[in-house]
């Protein structure tokens, strides 16, 4: 059985432009700086939104010129530049502003919110784990408008650092599918399996290994689905589907998942008819990911099959 994702996953929407072009031109970062735009972060990754997008606050606020650790995320439709600091937060009273997390309520996000949110995110959580050289230890500066650091000493520049990782959907190539429970989750919360590629590793060989380290089956026919940002701090989620055999018994030798089960098409509807595993539903038989993350694009996909 083959399928395709039904949509995008919300993080990996492109609704604004990057302008990576601009990280290097000071002269054009400055000039823009006036009537740029500003996303706040604060130090638990939350954003203030209103009306399903992120508030965008005036740059120029700060100073004339951008702060040290203020990143350039690029270009919205009106043409203004958007930069992001990390900054405490908190909502007008008597306001329909509210804070929020990505991961609880993305799903109400435009795209263009997703994708600023999303990349602030993910540039502020990695600057402040890249303060020093990997290399020698001497404290190192951001630079390329808070898309490199650089060592004042060598020269030498660090990137953002991505952490791969694989989630699979695992199905019998019919009307079941492998849903799983980490031991840290409440009952009846169950998603997709996923794990981190090692060195030296492909996609695929990655999902074939996690899969028997994880539940223990042994799976074939891994076809690639889609991909999605999660900077949570700083995976990019890949995802596949690939087909096992029910008769395997299920082994957890890696002690990360507690409980796997096999379920079918309609429970799995059922399941997704119920909301999201955060919107509170206790009668639900069974909780699934959040609409936010891929887990649910993919589990939503494969549901949709006849």
């Amino acid at each position: 059985m083959s399928f395709r994702l039904r949509e995008v996953p919300l993080l990996s929407r492109v609704g604004a432009d990057r302008a990576d072009q601009l990280r290097t031109d000071t002269e054009a970062a400055v000039a823009g700086w006036s009537a740029a735009a500003l996303v706040r972060v604060d130090p638990r990754n939350q954003v203030l939104v209103a009306d399903g997008r992120v508030v965008l606050h005036d740059a120029a606020g700060l100073g004339d010129t951008p702060p040290p650790d203020a990143v350039f995320l690029g270009r919205i439709g009106d043409g203004r530049h958007v930069w992001a600091i990390r900054s405490a937060l908190q909502a007008p009273p008597d306001s329909d502003v509210t804070v929020l997390d990505l991961r609880a309520t993305g799903n109400i996000f435009d795209d263009a919110s997703a994708q600023l949110v999303s990349s602030a995110i993910a540039l502020l959580n990695w600057h402040e784990s890249a303060r020093f050289s990997p290399v020698d230890g001497t404290p190192t500066k951001s630079a390329r408008s808070g898309w490199a650091r650089t060592n004042p000493l060598t020269g030498a520049e660090e990137f953002p650092r991505i952490d791969p990782a694989v989630i699979c959907l695992v199905h019998d190539g019919a009307d079941r599918v492998v849903l799983a429970r980490q031991h840290n989750w409440p009952v009846r919360m169950f998603s997709l399996l996923a794990g981190f590629v090692e060195a030296g590793e492909s996609f695929e060989a990655c999902v074939v290994r996690e899969v028997h380290e994880e539940v223990g089956l042994s799976v074939r026919d891994v076809s690639y689905l889609g991909s999605q940002p999660w900077p949570f701090p700083r995976s990019l989620m890949v995802g596949f589907h690939a087909v096992a055999d029910p008769g395997e018994e299920f082994v957890f030798s890696d002690g990360e998942i507690t409980e796997a089960n096999w379920f079918t098409r309609e429970e799995v509807r059922a399941a997704l008819a119920a909301g999201a595993w955060d919107g509170g539903n206790a009668d639900a038989k069974l909780l699934l990911p959040g609409s936010i993350s891929i887990a649910r694009t993919i589990i939503e996909s494969w549901a949709e099959q006849a």
